[in-house]
């Protein structure tokens, strides 16, 4: 206080402060300011009575209006639901196999299943659905254990080796390198007769031989596989395992008896019927009368030489 004094420039008092002979004035606020503040601090009085505002111990306030954003929330998915309602009970009560034959139905089931999709199938399909080493394709027309809409569908009820489950899809391909099945050089042979299918190497007679011993029981002799055990095509250039030579070998080597859920003990039915619907549509859905019945498999006998290349499941 005592170091206040009227600043002769401007004829204003200062406050007393000096920073390295720096002094600040006693200007007052202006007065647009001020009553902004005075507004600001009214209205959030009054938007703490109305709104919720304040943390509790085990909730919020409520306020007067007993507004929430989780109420709105509910209200609106409350809404969502009835409004999708009649299109559920349609979904729910039409067999998988006769939504082709309506096509405002079978609309609705493929935009429900792309949703259903971004949730729970992305991570390992990815995006686009075109999968990855390890994970299959959905967007091609190669399938293990078939690609019409019913098939599909059973895939995903039950998965693909998963224990507990008799119906899940299962196929049991020996480890010929592993368990001593093979030696290298036999297993080098096999690898050189199915990559000469695609044209990948040369063709011998000792790795046909072999093939033809061990592999076609379940691939088939012309290689082109046999969904009732899940042996994938050897002969159309698709690998879910990779095609490279090393990676051919190491298939062979030791299978790779990839999984997926069993998705109905997670997914109500309807859900699961949108999924195979969305699926089907990608592009390498089968005709539902064209595609083989494909049986899950409870005992497959031994399997491929090169492992599960095909890129669908």
């Amino acid at each position: 206080m005592a170091n206040k004094r009227i600043d002769e420039a401007t004829g204003v008092e200062t406050v007393g402060h000096s920073w390295d002979g720096i002094e600040e004035l006693n200007n007052p606020l202006p007065r647009w300011w001020l009553w902004t503040l005075y507004a600001s601090i009214v209205f959030a009085i009054g938007y703490v009575i109305v709104y919720p505002a304040i943390p509790l111990a085990n909730k919020g306030t409520e306020g007067l209006w007993g507004w929430t954003s989780r109420g709105q929330l509910a209200d609106e998915m409350k809404a969502e639901d009835q409004r999708r309602a009649g299109t559920l009970a349609a979904l729910a009560a039409t067999p998988i196999e006769q939504l082709a034959s309506k096509p405002d139905l079978m609309r609705a089931a493929i935009e429900g299943g792309r949703a259903a999709f971004r949730v729970n199938c992305v991570q390992c399909h990815g995006s686009g659905a075109a999968g990855s080493v390890g994970y299959p394709n959905l967007r091609d027309d190669d399938w293990l254990w078939g690609g019409n809409i019913k098939d599909i569908e059973t895939t995903l009820i039950n998965g693909i080796r998963q224990p507990g489950n008799d119906a899940t899809r299962q196929s049991l391909m020996p480890n010929f390198g592993k368990d001593g099945i093979l030696p290298p050089a036999d297993i080098a042979a096999v690898t050189d007769h199915v990559l000469s299918l695609t044209g990948k190497s040369t063709a011998n007679a000792k790795g046909s031989e072999l093939f033809a011993a061990n592999c076609a029981v379940c691939h088939g002799a012309d290689a082109k596989g046999g969904r009732q055990v899940g042996a994938p095509n050897l002969a159309d250039a698709i690998w879910l395992y990779g095609g490279k030579r090393e990676q051919v070998s190491g298939s062979i080597h030791q299978a790779h008896a990839g999984v997926m859920p069993a998705w109905g003990g997670k997914l109500d039915p309807v859900t699961i019927k949108m999924l195979a619907a969305y699926v089907h549509s990608l592009g390498g859905g089968e005709d539902f009368v064209a595609a083989p019945a494909a049986t899950p498999a409870a005992a497959a006998p031994a399997t491929p030489a090169t492992g599960e290349t095909n890129a669908q499941p």
